[in-house]
């Protein structure tokens, strides 16, 4: 909320110079008039398209409770300079992978070093996150014995 009044005009415009559609709550439609009324189902919304939700927040608990309640689990930004906000931001969202003042672009396979991406998982048991060839694989164990057995 802090910052609101003086970035979402600003962002509001550049995104509208884009042909951006920008969709928001009551606060970011006062803020942005050529806003569009946004829906639950807009913040939970993978947009395949230039389409964009916004949700003028009071604190960082109140960012984090919206994020985990409608987004993908996928990756989710902070832009902080405080690093116990960003400590908290980075174990309280529930994603694959979190950035603390970088692009959500980042989350990628090659950019981690996992050779060619080859898919994406937001689960949470095995493979969590861009998915290279090794972790879309399973291990198999096999031993060899002369009648052994455990004691």
């Amino acid at each position: 909320r802090e910052v609101a009044d003086a970035f979402l005009p600003r962002i509001g415009q550049a995104l509208g110079q884009q042909d951006v559609e920008l969709r928001g709550d009551a606060e970011t439609l006062r803020l942005v008039p050529s806003a569009k009324p946004a829906s639950d189902e807009d913040y939970a919304a993978e947009f395949l398209g230039p389409i964009i939700s916004v949700k003028v927040v009071d604190s960082l608990d109140e960012a984090i409770e919206h994020i985990n309640r409608f987004g993908s689990h996928h990756t989710d930004a902070i832009i902080t300079t405080q690093l116990a906000a960003a400590r908290r931001f980075v174990t309280a969202v529930d994603s694959s992978a979190v950035m603390v003042n970088a692009s959500t672009r980042f989350n990628d396979g090659g950019e981690f070093g996992l050779g060619a991406e080859i898919g994406i998982s937001t689960d949470k048991l095995h493979a969590r996150g861009p998915c290279g060839l090794k972790e879309l694989t399973s291990y198999k164990y096999v031993a060899y014995g002369d009648g052994q057995i455990r004691e």
